[in-house]
C-alpha cells in the first residue's frame, strides 16, 4: 500500500464531521527566534536584472503575527520581494532575515520551505484529480522518503489536523470531493489549506481576491482575519476593497523601494501615492 492509497482508506473510513476548531498548535517554536518581535527583515534590499533594478534598496520590517498588506503599481517590485524571500532570486546586495538568525541569502527554495515559509501564487495549484481530503493529506509536513512513504498510514492526530484544517477553509461539506469539481474561490482556500498542513510561520499569498465573487473575497478576508495573530501573513493586492477589508498596515512600493506606510486611510491620502498609484 503506498502513501495515497493509505489516505484514500483512512478518509474513506474515517468521520470527517469539520467540527474541530482551532489550529493553535500549529506554531512550532523551532529554531526561528522572534523574541525581539519582527519575523522578517529586509534591509537595503537590490535586485538588478539587465540594468533594471527590480528591488532599489528595499528595507522592510515585519512583525510575527502580523497581517500587512502590500500594494503598488506594475513593475513596482512587489513579485521580486517575494522571489527574495522564498530564494527564487539571490539579492545584489542587502541582508534578509527570517527572525533573529536564519540568513534567507544562504539557503535555496526548499530551505526556506522547511524553516517555515509558505507562499501562495495568483493561480491555485492543487491536485485535481484527487479529493479535497487527499490534498491536504499529502501536503502534510511528514517524511516524504521513499520507504517511508510505502509504509505511511495516517494517525488519529493526524487526521484531527486534517479535520482542523477543513474547519478552519470551511471546506469540510467537500472533503471526498474531486479537488478539481471545486469552485474557483474553494480552489483558492484548498491550497491555503494545503500550505497550513506544512506548517508554515509566515504565509506570502500573491493576488489571493483575483477572480473571485464578492462573496468568495468576502470570505476569504474572513479567512486571513482568522489565521492572523497564529501566522504571520504578507498579502500583495490590487483590490482596494479587499485590502480594505484585511488590512492594519500597509505598504506601498514604487520603483523597488517602499514609497509609504501606515493604515489605509493614511497611504491612499499621500500625495506621493495618489500620483504614482491610486490616481486622483
Amino acid at each position: 500500500m503506498n502513501a495515497l492509497d493509505a489516505i484514500r482508506q483512512d478518509s474513506d473510513t474515517d468521520n470527517i464531521s469539520g467540527d474541530a476548531t482551532g489550529i493553535g498548535h500549529v506554531i512550532e517554536p523551532g529554531v526561528l527566534d522572534t523574541t525581539h518581535g519582527p519575523i522578517l527583515y529586509l534591509e537595503d534590499i537590490t535586485v538588478s536584472f539587465d540594468g533594471f533594478k527590480a528591488l532599489n534598496a528595499l528595507t522592510l520590517t515585519i512583525d510575527r503575527g502580523e497581517l500587512h498588506c502590500i500594494i503598488g503599481p506594475n513593475g513596482a517590485g512587489k513579485t521580486t520581494m517575494m522571489d527574495v524571500i522564498t530564494g527564487k532570486t539571490r539579492p545584489d546586495s542587502g541582508t534578509a532575515f527570517f527572525g533573529q538568525t536564519i540568513d534567507l541569502t544562504r539557503l535555496n527554495e526548499p530551505q526556506i520551505a522547511q524553516a517555515g515559509i509558505g507562499r501562495k501564487f495568483q493561480k491555485p495549484t492543487v491536485f485535481e484529480e484527487l479529493t479535497v481530503y487527499e490534498n491536504l493529506a499529502l501536503a502534510m509536513k511528514t517524511d516524504k522518503s521513499i520507504w517511508a512513504s510505502l509504509f505511511f498510514r495516517l494517525n488519529g492526530e493526524q487526521r484531527a489536523r486534517i479535520d482542523e484544517i477543513l474547519a478552519l477553509i470551511r471546506l469540510a461539506d467537500e472533503a471526498r470531493r474531486q479537488a478539481g469539481m471545486l469552485a474557483h474561490g474553494q480552489k483558492q482556500w484548498l491550497e491555503i489549506g494545503m500550505l497550513l498542513m506544512q506548517e508554515p510561520q509566515l504565509l506570502l499569498l500573491d493576488e489571493p481576491a483575483a477572480g473571485m465573487t464578492d462573496e468568495e473575497t468576502a470570505r476569504s478576508g474572513e479567512l486571513f482575519l482568522s489565521l492572523a495573530g497564529r501566522y504571520t501573513l504578507i498579502v500583495v493586492e490590487h483590490d482596494m476593497e479587499f485590502i480594505r477589508q484585511i488590512s492594519r498596515r500597509v505598504t506601498v512600493l514604487h520603483e523597488g523601494s517602499v514609497l509609504a506606510s501606515g493604515t489605509l486611510d493614511q497611504v491612499q491620502a499621500d500625495e506621493r501615492v495618489i500620483e504614482v498609484y491610486l490616481g486622483r
